[in-house]
């Protein structure tokens, strides 16, 4: 059960130093996202298939190397593990701004490296998810876990806001430049914090690991049902994708525009964190869930149907902060329900959800937005998603009636075709 200090997670030193390290790094991250759309937008000349496209370079390899990554977290130092990726992606990020200087830039250059940082991150992932139980005490997990979103959406907020007056200004390659430095603050985190041993850590490297991960989410209807409305939510609501389509055409507001627009959904996302950290999330968690992902769908649909400004702009805070909430009601019971030396595995299984849904979505946007027209793609989408939350609402109903404190019994969570 989550505690009742507001960032009680905060206590913890090691907690502290990743937290700011991993914000420093991840506002990077998101000022070369924008920068990388942006740079896409003009070397296509607004092509939205070609926005479309970054999905596919992201989505290769996350579905190539995902299950192994997990089974290298569960079974390797993860704070090694993690610190070789984070260098690996600063090496992408450095290879775009050298090739934006030379002028060598190309769709299949930016592509090449959005995939190999892609993979990287892959890699990276289920180790840095699983290493925080291992910063905090227990009964602060669920906490960190809200801090974390905090992290991120911040991180959301100033790095598309920054990073869309320095394209204006700078251009797209001091935003790669800034991306690179950004990255030695996680480095200098990670070689600062001495997380906990875990004896559940070694493990073996093998196709059997893999399956055991594998079929322990099989047979946990609490955690695939999750995955599966996660899923089909950023599949059919991936509407950031073409954001650079509504600022340049639809909505009119240049980059420094775009980069509020990449904004909007963290602002409303850190509000939801900070009262997530401070008051929870009450106890029937299971219905809150299903709420907050029809939300998130009937706010894209809104949102892409408007062409007035500040009503996209408090459409996609209300998108940022239904989907805030329903992650933290997903790590809780996944955390919850999940073993700690299984727990780099479910992640990686997660991350073929949480990262995959995203990844096709930006594709079925792109081919969506050729055929039917940006604005009507992504307002079918976001009913698209409001009807499937309804479909997994009526299929699971151990999801439906789930209640923090009343889990079901161990006899209970084997999955059925039902």
């Amino acid at each position: 059960m989550a505690t009742t200090v507001p960032f009680a997670a905060f206590y913890s030193r090691d907690f502290r130093l990743l937290w700011f390290g991993n914000f420093v790094s991840l506002t990077g991250t998101e000022m070369t996202r924008a920068a990388v759309s942006w740079h896409i937008l003009e070397l296509s000349n607004g092509d939205p298939l070609a926005l479309g496209a970054i999905g596919a370079a992201r989505l290769i390899p996350l579905v190539l190397l995902a299950i192994g990554s997990g089974v290298l977290a569960d079974a390797i130092d993860r704070r090694r593990l993690m610190i070789g990726a984070q260098v690996a992606m600063m090496v992408c990020s450095l290879i775009l701004a050298l090739t934006t200087n030379v002028g060598l830039s190309a769709l299949w250059t930016i592509y090449t490296v959005t995939a190999l940082a892609a993979a990287a991150n892959t890699i990276g992932l289920p180790a840095r998810q699983a290493l925080i139980p291992s910063l905090v005490p227990r009964e602060h997990l669920a906490n960190a876990l809200s801090l974390n979103i905090v992290a991120w959406q911040l991180a959301t907020i100033v790095g598309p806001t920054i990073g869309g007056i320095l394209i204006e200004y700078g251009g797209v390659g001091l935003v790669y430049w800034i991306d690179v430095v950004s990255f030695t603050a996680i480095l200098l985190a990670l070689l600062l914090i001495h997380p906990k041993r875990v004896v559940t850590e070694k493990r073996d490297i093998s196709l059997q690991a893999a399956i055991e991960g594998l079929r322990f989410v099989w047979r946990t209807p609490l955690i695939w049902s999750t995955m599966i409305l996660d899923f089909l939510a950023t599949f059919f609501s991936a509407a950031t994708t073409l954001l650079p389509i509504y600022a340049q055409s639809i909505l009119q507001v240049g980059a420094q525009g775009l980069g509020l627009l990449y904004a909007a959904p963290s602002v409303g996302a850190v509000i939801a964190s900070i009262i997530c950290s401070i008051r929870g999330v009450g106890k029937r968690q299971g219905a809150l869930l299903l709420w907050s992902v029809a939300i998130y769908g009937f706010s894209t649909a809104i949102f892409g149907l408007s062409t007035h400004f500040w009503l996209s702009l408090f459409m996609l805070a209300i998108n940022g902060a239904a989907d805030t909430v329903s992650m933290v009601v997903r790590g809780n019971i996944r955390n919850l329900e999940t073993p700690d030396e299984l727990r780099g595995r479910m992640v990686a299984v997660n991350m073929l959800f949480f990262a995959g849904g995203p990844q096709l979505g930006e594709i079925e946007a792109g081919i969506a937005a050729r055929l039917l027209g940006t604005q009507l793609s992504v307002a079918v989408g976001g009913l698209a998603c409001v009807l499937m939350t309804a479909v997994v609402a009526a299929k699971v109903p151990i999801l439906r009636c789930y209640t923090d404190g009343h889990r079901p019994t161990p006899a209970s969570t084997v999955s059925t075709t039902g």
